[in-house]
């Protein structure tokens, strides 16, 4: 697989802190990071219709990405606001939607995209403020990697809650993945917990990874993006 760039996000459904609403504002920041593949938190409105947060028509107008269907509400993006998007022209050759347990509705997002003939599963998500309850949603997902078809190269990405690199999160050391070093996300305008997280199986290469903190990008949303640039190991 050649190298690839991946991104999270989580973009207070286009909220700055400014209080302002501009999606305009969050795919600038996209169009900054240039990534390849993104995953999305609170990408769609809480309330009604729960309609995704970028309307669509800004996707084909002002964006090089399209949204992963995975067949939920037909206004909204993702499922649970998590979406993943990937560079137009990309092949996606599944995706889906995976329950987590969790007092709120919580879930994650999971597609499997084809990158010049090679398989990468990508998996969107956004955890719960309970370290209890992130515990069992990890080894949910764990337990689904576990369970899958065939083996193939995957990055998990998300808002995991969750400011160090102990409790829950020390599960995916026992599951040959490892936590992508990353500085601190949140809060933008002063970073100082690492709540966004990329990890990446064994079978990845890290060849640089950071946090995008622009101007834009500091005012944009709440959270910052983070990056990495991936290959196969």
């Amino acid at each position: 697989m050649p190298a690839l760039k991946v991104a999270t996000y989580n973009i207070r459904k286009c909220v700055g802190t400014d209080r302002r609403r501009q999606p305009e504002r969050i795919l600038a920041v996209l169009a900054e990071i240039d990534a390849d593949i993104v995953a999305l938190q609170e990408a769609d409105k809480r309330f009604g219709m729960r309609s995704s947060a970028i309307p669509f028509h800004l996707f084909l107008e002002n964006s090089p990405y399209v949204p992963v269907s995975f067949g939920g509400a037909v206004h909204s993006v993702g499922w649970h606001g998590n979406a993943i998007l990937v560079r137009k022209g990309m092949q996606v050759r599944h995706a889906q939607m995976l329950p987590l347990p969790a007092l709120e509705p919580r879930g994650a997002v999971v597609a499997e995209i084809a990158v010049n003939h090679h398989s990468l599963r990508i998996i969107g998500t956004h955890l719960d403020l309970s370290g209890l309850w992130r515990r069992r949603q990890i080894r949910t997902l764990l337990g689904f990697l576990d369970n899958a078809a065939h083996l193939v190269p995957t990055v998990i990405m998300g808002d995991f809650n969750q400011w160090s690199n102990r409790g829950a999160l020390s599960e995916f050391a026992f599951h040959h993945h490892r936590l992508v070093h990353t500085p601190p996300s949140f809060h933008s305008r002063r970073p100082v917990a690492r709540l966004d997280r990329i990890i990446v199986s064994h079978d990845l290469l890290v060849e640089e990874a950071g946090v995008h903190s622009s101007a834009l990008a500091r005012v944009a949303s709440d959270h910052l993006p983070l990056w990495a640039t991936l290959k196969n190991a």
